[in-house]
Formats: structure tokens, sequence, C-alpha cells
């Protein structure tokens, strides 16, 4: 049989799907939404350091620009001062790092959580195949992506260069005041100008977000034989199921009839319904039913019954009305306590004259049932 086509994957992903998914790796990511995050964070530093990182990067230069006529006679010294600058320009930058860092580990939590599978990063020679590659080129996904990256170069370029012209005669100005006010306005003016650039690739994440989500949970589709497929390998096959259900009954039932020759009495109905009670004083507060079962089962009761000498009773009514109340194993109900007694008695005295002869007991009737345990059974 050929293989699927994506027409014929019309069904939503099972949870167990997007489960097996997530564990080779496969989960929604939006670049744009973790690129979105990562320049929110910088321009947040910068925004909020923008007076101490400049004050840090006027005094290092200052300290470059300052010039002794002692130092230029040793080599070492130049190396000394640019490592100074360096080292204290990247400490000036630290906090605006730091920031950028915790928003690169958590932008891509937003959209699929946080995701760490080795399945992932074991080698696939499937991927070299070049056949394979140029289809992925010419896929509708590579399309997607190619006008979604020419679409965000040409919004963020068209920003920047608006950006950038409008605030060309106040780049300009800065270079006519003291570096102690021109650095801090700059830090703040490439702040301010880089928020627009932010608004722009929050109108790109706005879009791709939910792009990357019907995308992530098209290609999980499932066809309805993969429902009926999964199912069958987390359920169980039915054919394998309905073996086991059977051979579990049939266990069960040859226990319950090894418990039919230690039984006091079997009730019938006289041919659909048969149960066996057993009762011991002292062990048990009440008679208990140790078999019952209809038809087949039932026959089967009363010719074990009969062959271990077992007293089988016809009484239609409380045969259906215990196999309605009770449940295997399970001692009588209130209600039929006076009706079994009724049962039990005779059944004693049915042993003593066999024991002892005499004139032989008459089988009890009209035993008493409450209403509400009364069970009629539909006519075939």
């Amino acid at each position: 049989m050929s293989e699927e086509s994506d027409l014929e994957k019309t069904e939503p992903a099972s949870p167990r799907r997007l489960e097996k998914a997530r564990e080779e790796g496969q989960v929604a990511r939006s670049r744009e939404l973790s690129t979105l995050i990562l320049l929110g964070a910088a321009v947040a530093g910068i925004w909020s350091g923008a007076d101490s990182l400049g004050t840090t990067l006027q005094q290092a230069l200052r300290r470059g620009l300052h010039f002794e006529r002692a130092s230029g006679f040793d080599t070492s010294f130049m190396l000394v001062q640019v490592g100074d600058m360096l080292l204290e320009g990247l400490l000036a930058a630290l906090p605006i790092l730091s920031v950028m860092a915790f928003a690169a580990l958590v932008g891509p939590m937003l959209l699929g959580g946080w995701l760490f599978s080795a399945k992932s990063l074991a080698p696939n020679f499937g991927k070299l195949d070049p056949l394979a590659g140029i289809g992925r080129m010419f896929s509708t996904q590579s399309l997607a992506e190619l006008a979604k990256a020419l679409a965000k170069s040409l919004l963020i370029g068209g920003v920047a260069w608006v950006v950038i012209m409008g605030n060309m005669d106040r780049v300009m100005a800065l270079m006519a005041q003291p570096a102690s006010a021109a650095l801090p306005q700059m830090a703040k003016l490439v702040a301010q100008d880089s928020v627009l650039i932010v608004a722009a690739l929050l109108l790109i994440a706005l879009i791709d977000v939910p792009y990357q989500l019907w995308s992530h949970y098209r290609k999980l589709r499932m066809s309805k034989e993969d429902l009926r497929q999964e199912h069958k390998e987390s359920e169980g096959d039915p054919h394998i199921k309905a073996r086991i259900r059977s051979q579990q009954q049939q266990m069960s039932r040859r226990r319950m009839m090894a418990e039919v020759p230690k039984a006091d009495i079997v009730v019938t109905n006289p041919t659909h319904f048969a149960v066996a009670l057993k009762y011991v004083d002292g062990d048990m507060s009440a008679p208990r039913v140790v078999a019952k079962g209809v038809d087949r089962v039932a026959l089967r009761i009363r010719e074990i019954a009969r062959e271990h000498k077992v007293a089988v009773l016809e009484a239609p009514p409380l045969t259906r009305a215990l196999y309605k109340n009770t449940r295997l194993g399970q001692e009588i109900p209130a209600g039929l306590y006076t009706a079994v007694a009724e049962v039990l008695a005779w059944v004693y005295r049915l042993k003593r004259w066999q024991s002892e002869g005499g004139d032989a007991p008459r089988e009890p009737s009209d035993l008493p049932i409450p209403p509400e345990l009364e069970y009629a059974p539909k006519a075939d």
C-alpha cells in the first residue's frame, strides 16, 4: 500500500504524538520572537544604563588619548593601556550583556518551553542527501522562510533608514558638544531609535508566532489510520485483549466451579439461572454466593452440584434476586436473609432425613422477596 499523502492526514496530532515529537526535539520555535526578546533586552539595558555607560566610556577614552612623553619610549605601556581600556569597557557593558544573556535563554522558552533532547544531537546522515536537500530548498516551508526574510529585511531596513535620516541633524550636532555631554546623549539616541526597530520586530513576531504554531501542528497531523494504529499500540490489539479477557474469564469460571462442590445449596430458575450458596456458622456473618451463572454456566453449575450430591432447589424468584443483587464472593443482602434462612433450614432437614430416614422434608415455597430486590428478566 502506498504511503499516505499529506492530504490524507487531516486529524490533529494526539497527545502521545506531540509528546513523542517533543522527545525528538520537535517543538514550535520562532526566531523572530527570540530576536525580539534579545534586542528588547539590549535596548532596555542601554536605556537604563546610558548615563553610567557613557561616563565610563568617556573616562576610558580620555585616558586612552592622554599621552605622556615618557611612555613613548616604553613599548609595553601601550599594550597595558589598551588592555585596561578593554577591561574597563567590558565591566561597564557587563550589566547589559548579562541581561542579554538572560534574554537569550528565556526567549526560546516562551514558545515551546525549555527542551533538551539527546535524540536531536544524534547524527542523521539522511540530511546529507543532496536530492532531499534540494527538495527542502524548494519546499513550502523554505519559500515561506524566504518571503519572511525578505519582508523582514525590507521592514527593518526601511525603519533603520527613516531613523537614521530623521536623526542626522542630531547626530551631527553631537560633534560640536564636549565628550562628557555627547556620549550619554549618543547612547540615549541609539536606544530611542532602537525602540522603533524593536517595534518593527514586534510586528514581525506577532505574525511569525502564529505561523510557526500552525506550521508545527500541521507537520504533526495524523491520518485516521495513524490514530487507529496508535490506539492499538497504546491500548493493545483488540483481538489479543479479547483473547486475554476470554482466558481470564475461563480461569475465573474454573475457580468458581471448584467452589460448587463446597456449597450448601444451589438454587435455580430452573433452567436460565443458578446460584450456589455457602454458610459456615461462626466464620460468616451471612450466607455467601460462591458461584452463579446463566444458561450454559447455570447448567454446568447444576451438573457439578448433582455430581457431588449438593442440594438443588428450584426457587425462581429467589434465584433471580440473588443473581441480580449479589456479586461473586459477596454475602447476600439483608433483605434476603429470611428467604435464604428457610432454604438452609430445608437443607439441614434434608441432610438429616438422608442420614436418619423418616418423612422427607417439604421443599419451601412462597419465599419472601422484597419488591426492591425482585428481578424479572426480559423475555426472549
